[in-house]
């Protein structure tokens, strides 16, 4: 196992004992990811006590329509953009009815998108006390890019629901 899938992993379980002892459920929305969240939270012991589902929505008219993400703002800033990340979190936390929700959105590559070069990735957490967004800058393959945005998701709620093992980072 790579080195990348073994923290994703350990991220994963830890997450997942957490939300469990908090009696907390998560959902998650995806763009460049493709699934790549969803796995490594599917994968751990015990997903199903707190992991409700996913939407991969790569096409933007999809995060419109099923995740919910406002239209003139996919307009005026494209789908790569962290408020856009923050209303994908949003609108799967509700879709799924989960105390928190994670999005990915960005350009893995090879090509840029929209003006933003690959591994522009925005990840968003949404919970009961609102939403996040953390902007990544990740070198590397496609394949990097979307594993380093995995683990960035993973990261950001863990730093929110187990702060005192993650010392310096807050929102």
């Amino acid at each position: 196992m790579s080195e990348h899938l073994t923290h994703s992993a350990l991220l994963a379980r830890q997450l997942h004992a957490a939300l469990d002892a908090a009696g907390s459920t998560l959902a998650v929305a995806e763009s460049l990811t493709g699934g790549r969240l969803a796995v490594a939270l599917a994968e751990a012991p015990g997903a199903s006590s707190v992991f409700k589902g996913s939407v991969t929505a790569y096409a933007t008219d999809v995060k419109a329509q099923v995740l919910h993400v406002a239209s003139d703002l996919l307009d005026s800033r494209g789908p790569v953009d962290g408020e856009v990340a923050q209303q994908m979190a949003q609108g799967v936390r509700t879709l799924m009815r989960a105390t928190y929700a994670l999005a990915t959105t960005g350009v893995a590559g090879p090509a840029s998108q929209a003006g933003h070069p690959p591994g522009t990735v925005h990840v968003a957490l949404a919970g009961p006390h609102g939403s996040t967004s953390v902007e990544l800058g990740v070198h590397g393959d496609r394949e990097a890019v979307q594993h380093a945005a995995v683990i960035g998701a993973l990261q950001l709620l863990h730093d929110h629901i187990r702060p005192s093992e993650s010392p310096g980072r807050t929102w």
